[in-house]
C-alpha cells in the first residue's frame, strides 16, 4: 500500500492562486496612502535625534 506524498497538480495550482492573492493583498495594503504615512512618521521618529 502507497501513501500519498506531496501535492498533486491541482493542489500546486490551487497553492499557487492563493499565494498570488495573499501577496496582491499585501500589496494593496502596504501601498494605501495610509500605511505609507504611517510607516513614513514611524522611521521619521526614529531618526530624529533629540540634543
Amino acid at each position: 500500500m502507497r501513501g500519498d506524498r506531496g501535492m498533486s497538480t491541482a493542489e500546486y495550482a490551487l497553492g499557487t492562486v492563493t499565494a498570488c492573492a495573499f501577496a496582491a493583498v499585501l500589496f494593496a495594503i502596504l501601498t494605501s496612502d495610509e500605511v505609507r504615512a504611517a510607516v513614513t512618521r514611524i522611521v521619521t521618529d526614529a531618526l530624529q535625534i533629540d540634543g
